[in-house]
Formats: structure tokens, C-alpha cells, sequence
């Protein structure tokens, strides 16, 4: 017989909350497919939320700007003199013309490229064309861009279309006061992809809303990390947030063996000058070895922000899914993000996001990343169709489905999710979309 894990439990950087009642809210295929659905997601929810504009690091001085394109809508944010950030309507006020067609630079005016209408970086505007020729007066000063609330938290750039929006920090209670140890503001973004895939964006923000597809479409994880649901905590929050913690370093109670050291387990332990065989027969005891090994050298290795993370963040992944669309995964040597976002025109489409920030380590020049070695400095984004190029070994897997389940969820036979408990964060998902489309929130 195993011998299962004989460290005590560590604690938990904070405890679960109670999580709120569920409905049972059916989940229909037509969610994942009308036209009319995607229509309602659009005027309710998706033009009432925050939204990851880009990253801050790509404004750096007054003047530079960069664009995000959600729904058939096109945003502009620009860094201002004082050194925040403002958002408008990437649209001209004068005859429509979309003002700025790149999707980042810098300016000191921005000229409609129909009538040379310009802005300033405040989006007033400050010259035109025959100035005389208004029946209503000069435009000059007096007619602006469509601004929007913007706002720079976490190293990125959100904003948020509704005028009576809460701000930021409300809208992500209580998650954002979690994220604070990890200093996301000071990482580089290495990695920087952008893929249409052919299904609706739900689909892919139901699997990362939960952990029971691991076994099947991500078996190798399991000899370093904890998938079983037994030792895995998930916290769902009133605001629609929610959080899975995973341990790391250790063999999961799923494994082929919950005592043997296996790949890539064993590179880990070397990494940090720890001898695999020192914990063959008690593989689950790596974890707190880890740890232990991580705080004593990490700071002499470069790594001094692991001196702000809890012991359980030195190993462990906290797995984020932030309300509607957004996954964060954090680690002591990175973060990552996955963001599915609607297409345009189409519900069986989206666009689907994959960036990757790491720490600044005196003497690195590269980092690890989901698609291999990249080079320790800001990405250039990278746009293509799904199965053009990879997103990363797990996203890929990930992905494998999508497509099938897009189709899936066209049939007459399916008419709803049946759930397990570890799934209650997709059930609450899609309660939390019905919240906004029918005036709950």
C-alpha cells in the first residue's frame, strides 16, 4: 500500500469564503450558438465589465498609445502627461472615420486620415480644417473623443464602457488584494499570441472553469501537480470571481504513483539542489522541501520577490477565472494569462489570448515559457488561426476539443450540463452571464 503524504497540511494564504447558492440555471447549446444570445451578451454584459486593455509596460512616456479591439468596437489608451492612462472610442467625432488604425505607437496629435480632423493626447479637438466653416462654431477646444473609464492596476491596462461602472478594485473584490504578493507590475510580458479559434468563447472558458478534464487531456501534470478534487481547493466569490489552488512539487493522488519521483518532478528537485532519490517512497514529500530550499536560496539565486510570497506560493498554482472571461494563473516564476474574447460577427468564433509575464532575474536573459525558451523582453504579438502554430503544449491540448464540443453543442441531444461538484465554477459562470442579461446585476 502507498504511503500518502506524510507533511501536514500547510496553511492556506487566506481561507475559502462560503460560497453563494447555485441556481442550477440550465445550460442550453443555443447559449454557444445564437445569434440572438451573443447579441444580449454584448448590450448587457460585455459593455458593463472590465476589460485587460493591454499591458501598461507598452506605455511608457506621454504620447504612447495602443489599441483594443472587443466585439465590433476599437479602444484607444493613451498615457497622459501627468503619467496616467486615458481611454476613448477609437472613432472620430466628425464623420465616424476610425481614428487610429495601428495597434500601438506614440503621438503627439492623432489625425483622422479622412479630413485631417487632429487630437490632442487628452482627446480635445485642437485643429481642423477650415475652422470658419461650422454653422455651430470652431470644433477647436470644444468637441472631444467619446472617453471611457481607464484604469492601470496589476501591470495592465482596463477599462470599462459603462459610465456608472464601479471602479476597478471594487469590480474585483476580493481578488485583487491576492494578487499583490506576486508584483505583476514588475514582470515582462515574453510571450504575446493571439489565435481565432472556431468556437464560441465559452467554450473555452468552461474548461478553464474547471479541473476534471486533467486527467484525461492533461495526464502528464500529475506527477508534479495535485489535480485530484480531493486535495484541491476551489473558492467561489460573490463578484463571480473565483479561485482554484493546486499544489505543486508533488505527485497528485491521481498519479500512476503517489511515491515515486517521475519527469518532470525529479529536474525540479535538481534545479534547487535537491536529490530525487532522497524522496523515492515518499514522493509528496517534495513539496514542502521545495519550499523550504526556495526560501533558503532564492534570494542569493536573484530571486528576490520570493521573499513577498507565502510558502504555498513558492510551489503551488493559483488558478484565477475573473469574471467574464479572463484566467490568470500564478506561480513563483510567472503568470499566465488565457483570455477567450467574442468574435465580432460570428458566435462560433472567438479570439483567444495567451500571454505570459515573468520576474526580472539579474543574469537571465531568456525564460521558460509555454512554448519553449523566449527572450527575457516585452513580445511582439503574434496573430494567427488556431492550428497555424502552437499556443503552448497545455493550450493546445486544451484546445484539441473545442472545435468537436462547438459542434457538440449544435445537437438536439444535448439539452444540459450535467455537473460535477468540482464543476460548480462553470455552473456559476454561466448563472452569473443570466445575472447580467436579465438585470441582476
Amino acid at each position: 500500500m502507498s504511503v500518502i503524504n506524510s507533511q501536514p497540511p500547510q496553511p492556506a494564504v487566506d481561507p475559502s469564503p462560503t460560497p453563494p447558492s447555485l441556481r442550477g440555471d440550465p445550460i442550453t447549446g443555443s447559449r454557444y450558438t445564437s445569434r440572438e444570445f451573443m447579441a444580449l451578451e454584448w448590450d448587457r454584459m460585455w459593455t458593463r465589465i472590465w476589460h485587460i486593455g493591454g499591458w501598461a509596460a507598452d506605455l511608457p512616456e506621454p504620447g504612447d498609445y495602443i489599441t483594443h479591439a472587443i466585439g465590433q468596437e476599437s479602444i484607444l489608451m493613451v498615457r497622459q502627461e501627468d503619467g496616467s492612462v486615458a481611454a476613448f472610442y477609437n472613432v472620430c467625432p466628425h464623420r465616424g472615420n476610425r481614428l487610429v488604425h495601428g495597434d500601438l505607437g506614440h503621438a503627439k496629435v492623432f489625425t483622422c486620415s479622412y479630413h485631417s480632423w487632429q487630437f490632442d493626447r487628452a482627446g480635445t479637438t485642437c485643429r481642423v480644417q477650415d475652422p470658419d466653416d461650422f454653422p455651430q462654431g470652431n470644433p477647436c477646444g470644444k468637441v472631444k473623443l467619446s472617453a471611457i473609464k481607464c484604469e492601470v492596476w496589476g501591470g495592465f491596462v482596463w477599462f470599462n464602457m459603462d459610465p456608472a461602472a464601479p471602479p476597478l478594485r471594487h469590480y474585483l473584490d476580493p481578488v485583487a488584494a491576492q494578487f499583490e504578493k506576486y508584483s505583476m507590475d514588475q514582470q515582462v510580458r515574453v510571450l504575446y499570441l493571439t489565435a481565432e479559434v472556431n468556437c464560441n468563447w465559452k467554450v473555452i472558458h468552461d474548461n478553464f472553469n474547471e479541473s476534471y478534464h486533467l486527467p484525461t487531456l492533461h495526464p502528464e501534470l500529475s506527477t508534479f501537480i495535485e489535480d485530484a478534487y480531493q486535495d484541491t481547493l476551489f473558492d467561489l466569490y460573490p463578484s463571480g470571481h473565483n479561485r482554484m489552488r493546486m499544489k505543486g512539487g508533488m505527485p497528485s493522488l491521481r498519479a500512476q504513483s503517489v511515491t515515486d519521483v517521475a519527469q518532470p518532478l525529479d529536474d525540479i528537485l535538481r534545479a534547487w539542489d535537491l536529490d530525487p532519490a532522497a524522496f523515492q517512497g515518499h514522493a509528496r514529500d517534495a513539496r514542502r522541501a521545495l519550499q523550504e530550499q526556495k526560501r533558503r536560496l532564492g534570494r542569493e539565486r536573484g530571486f528576490a520577490h520570493y521573499d513577498l510570497l507565502d510558502d504555498d506560493q513558492l510551489t503551488d498554482y493559483h488558478h484565477y477565472t475573473l469574471f467574464p472571461n479572463v484566467s490568470l494563473t500564478m506561480s513563483a516564476d510567472g503568470f499566465q494569462l488565457l483570455r477567450p474574447q467574442p468574435h465580432p460577427t460570428d458566435p462560433e468564433k472567438c479570439l483567444f489570448d495567451h500571454w505570459f509575464m515573468v520576474p526580472v532575474v539579474p543574469g537571465q536573459t531568456e525564460a521558460m515559457t509555454p512554448v519553449g525558451p523566449r527572450c527575457l523582453a516585452e513580445a511582439e504579438h503574434e496573430i494567427f488561426s488556431h492550428g497555424d502554430q502552437s499556443l503552448g503544449f497545455v493550450a493546445d491540448q486544451d484546445l484539441s476539443i473545442a472545435v468537436g464540443q462547438q459542434r457538440g453543442l449544435r445537437s438536439r441531444g444535448f439539452k444540459d450540463a450535467y455537473l460535477t461538484g468540482q464543476e460548480a465554477r462553470v455552473r456559476r459562470f454561466h448563472e452569473m452571464i443570466n445575472d447580467y442579461i436579465e438585470g441582476r446585476r
